[in-house]
């Protein structure tokens, strides 16, 4: 078989294709780790702001305590035609109550699962990109994403 060629993407459209990747992916897959064992999982953003995601989270939950031990994760998001978008970041907790209340209102399944902002199983996590990288499939290259361009907030939601 011979190597793929796939066509070659103009620097100025990776952002885009990126971010076309995560609106295609319900479910993309969250990297932890547990001593020295890496741990994957399928979760369900419950919100995206760009490349900052949003994830909620029971704090009985294994993966709360491999964050609280080491808040570094990944995101890996796949659409359907198998293109990728690697998110590597920090997740930390959110604490602020009108980002709580904002996507606790935009959530009727959290809302209906949890019946209460004020449940203390909630932990909600945002994960800040510091890296993202968008690959093509069977391309074997990763393209750098641009985090800090400057964006169009309609255009990123």
């Amino acid at each position: 078989m011979s190597k793929p060629h796939p066509k070659p993407i103009p620097a100025g459209e990776v952002r885009g294709l990126a971010l076309d990747v995560i609106k295609q992916d319900r479910f993309p897959y969250l990297a932890t780790i547990d001593g020295d064992q890496p741990r994957l999982r399928p979760v369900s953003p419950v919100r995206t702001d760009g490349f900052t995601v949003y994830v909620a989270n029971l704090r009985g939950y294994h993966k709360t305590e491999e964050i609280a031990a080491n808040p570094n994760v990944e995101l890996c998001y796949l659409s359907d035609s198998h293109d990728q978008v690697r998110i590597t970041g920090v997740a930390t907790i959110v604490d602020d109550r009108a980002t709580l209340e904002s996507i606790w209102n935009d959530n009727p399944l959290l809302r209906q699962y949890l019946g209460s902002i004020d449940n203390p199983d909630l932990i909600l996590y945002r994960i800040a990109p510091n890296r993202v990288r968008f690959m093509r499939e069977w391309a074997i290259e990763y393209h750098e994403v641009d985090i800090h361009a400057k964006t169009n907030p309609v255009a990123d939601a």
